[in-house]
């Protein structure tokens, strides 16, 4: 993924901008559910037909998305809660976004093929979090594939910035769903691999 090329380099201005904020004394978990509510506010941006400036605000949105992080590695505040906070909801940010889009495209020519092209493109970015999620709970490192929420928000908000929703649709209905299944197959490639690894079991034995 494009994110995981840049995400050292970006981590380390992160956390210095997370040392800053957090002597604001505002918490990791609260700026996850801020973030949660200005995607709400980005939803009815868009909805309300305001496609360029819900582009522009989305982008703004979203940087609470790894401020919190930072904010929670800054503080020595790193939690299994806060971890799932976060993605939890980081996908109600991302679906309600969508659902913005959808309410938008409604009030156009294209209500049809968009409501469509964002049933599959959410479904595919769900499906993105679920086989990480999977991967991880049964032991696995899942984070390959081309499209992770960072690449998404953007080519969204900058087809939004655009005017042309509908062409970061087009491209996240293929790509969301190519990058769970890259997913899919990087797990069964390494639980291959670890069953051959695997030493047989030993043969049991005969009686005399």
């Amino acid at each position: 993924m494009i994110s995981e090329r840049i995400g050292h380099w970006v981590r380390g201005y992160l956390l210095s901008f997370g040392q800053v904020v957090a002597r604001s004394g505002v918490s990791a978990n609260a700026l996850t559910v801020i973030g949660l509510v200005l995607n709400i506010g980005v939803a009815a941006v868009i909805a309300a037909g305001e496609a360029r400036w819900g582009g522009a605000l989305l982008l703004v949105a979203s940087a609470f998305d790894m401020v919190d992080g930072a904010v929670a590695r800054a503080t020595g505040t790193i939690s299994r809660f806060g971890g799932f906070l976060d993605s939890t909801l980081d996908r109600y940010s991302e679906v309600v976004v969508y659902l913005g889009v959808l309410v938008y495209l409604l009030g156009t020519g294209d209500a049809e093929l968009g409501a469509v092209l964002v049933f599959v493109a959410s479904a595919g970015a769900l499906l993105i979090s679920y086989a990480r999620a999977r991967a991880e709970a049964a032991g696995y490192t899942a984070a390959v594939g081309l499209v992770a929420r960072p690449e998404r928000v953007v080519l969204l908000a900058l087809c939004l910035l655009l005017g042309r929703p509908l062409w970061a649709l087009w491209v996240l209905a293929v790509a969301t769903h190519l990058t769970a299944l890259t997913r899919i197959v990087h797990v069964w490639r390494l639980a291959s691999q670890e069953a051959k690894a695997r030493p047989p079991a030993a043969a049991p034995a005969e009686r005399p």
